[in-house]
């Protein structure tokens, strides 16, 4: 019996080890680090944007976590769904006013994409570099979706399966904007499927090329130089899609997850998460976990997401942004 309780004991003494690498005790601390970063931190929401509706952050609980450690943290207020481009346009203005209001008509921003809000991001870099220090994007489908290509065969755009997808789609897409007191745009489903798709995918790197990877699934630029502007770049992706067995979303992307042909989060590719300097793509998380969704219902196995924002972060203010 003796034998016994000494191997069980040097057994969980193992795992207890084990899982310090996989961030189980992560759950049982907080990180005595500076997210204190020189520019600000602007959180850029993938589909479904919204900032804040009934007190529920887009990024559950991420911009206090990033606050409480001394980062001033914006997130954008952008459409539910729509192309980059006009997310983008949006965003700029955002920023611009945020330099106006401020009274810092030189400021630059941290931008931290997820999902297409990564893309959203790629667009305002090369659109404004003066107004970008760095860019990361998180579980981004940076060379299209399966899904994508899926939905706009089953339902094309303008006929009688896509006029119904369009209507439905588009009326959650405004319900969030108005949910989240932003109705500037009109949710406009196709102009995001358009982008996610494998030949709009392509399309959208043909025209801002800066940051992919040279080669598939390779590590993109540290930096890149734009009009004079010198951007940082970082990514950071998951190939997990059930990481709780009890959060919804767990089941929907154990489905959407079915037709990659490779490691995915359930939205989003591992190798097509490249861009910039690739931090890690296989995190034990689902393409929701990131943004610590659904009310932070994530795996107890990996790092939290709030101490994943916290630690780039820390990373952004040691170099210098």
């Amino acid at each position: 019996m003796k034998r016994l309780m000494i191997s069980v004991v040097t057994t969980m003494a193992m795992l207890v080890a084990s899982q310090t690498q996989a961030g189980w005790f992560d759950w049982f601390k907080k990180p005595n680090i500076s997210a204190q970063t020189q520019h600000p931190i602007v959180l850029i929401p993938g589909i479904f944007a919204f900032d804040t509706i009934a007190g529920v952050d887009h990024f559950y609980k991420i911009p206090a976590a990033l606050s409480a450690q001394g980062a001033e943290v914006h997130t954008a207020r952008i459409n539910a769904f729509d192309s980059s481009a006009r997310r983008g346009a949006r965003l700029i203005e955002q920023l611009l006013h945020i330099r106006v209001t401020t009274q810092r008509p030189h400021l630059k921003f941290n931008l931290m994409g997820h999902s297409q809000g990564g893309i959203t991001a790629r667009y305002v870099m090369n659109a404004r570099p003066d107004l970008v220090a760095s860019v990361t994007t998180m579980h981004t489908p940076h060379l299209g979706s399966p899904l994508a290509d899926i939905v706009t065969g089953i339902a094309p755009e303008g006929s009688l399966q896509g006029i119904g997808f369009a209507t439905f789609a588009n009326a959650v897409g405004d319900l969030l904007n108005l949910l989240s007191s932003n109705r500037v745009d009109d949710a406009n489903v196709y102009f995001m499927l358009a982008e996610f798709n494998k030949a709009g995918a392509a399309k959208f790197s043909q025209d801002f090329p800066a940051g992919m990877p040279s080669s598939y699934c390779g590590q993109g630029p540290d930096s890149v130089t734009i009009a004079g502007h010198t951007i940082r770049l970082y990514s950071w992706s998951g190939t997990s899609k059930v990481t709780t067995a009890i959060d919804l979303s767990d089941a929907l992307f154990a489905i959407t997850g079915i037709p990659f042909p490779e490691a995915s989060d359930g939205v989003t590719g591992r190798c097509s998460s490249h861009f910039g300097r690739v931090l890690k793509d296989n995190y034990n998380m689902n393409h929701l976990d990131v943004s610590n969704q659904l009310l932070g219902m994530v795996s107890l196995f990996e790092t939290k997401p709030e101490t994943l924002f916290q630690n780039h972060a820390n990373r952004l203010k040691n170099e210098g942004l």
